[in-house]
């Protein structure tokens, strides 16, 4: 839970937005990875809104490794996978 709390924090901090979702973490070979949903062009409908993922990497101890952009799409898209 707190490396969730700690990717969330610190990119929130770095992007200047409140993270929207997890969704995925999973521990890497020296310490974790954590998908994190964003809300980057807020629109009218809600369902137009431009959201993103980003790939957050946290050492073992929680401290933000590097972060990227993985994927961006609007809030109503459906995954076809």
């Amino acid at each position: 839970m707190s490396a969730m709390r700690n990717a969330r924090a610190q990119l929130a901090e770095l992007l200047g937005r409140t993270p929207e979702s997890v969704t995925a973490i999973g521990r890497d070979g020296t310490g974790w990875q954590v998908d994190i949903e964003v809300v980057e062009l807020e629109r009218i409908p809600d369902s137009t809104s431009i959201l993103a993922v980003y790939q957050v990497r946290l050492d073992a101890n929680g401290l933000l490794l590097g972060y990227a952009r993985s994927r961006r799409y609007t809030r109503g898209q459906v995954d076809r996978q």
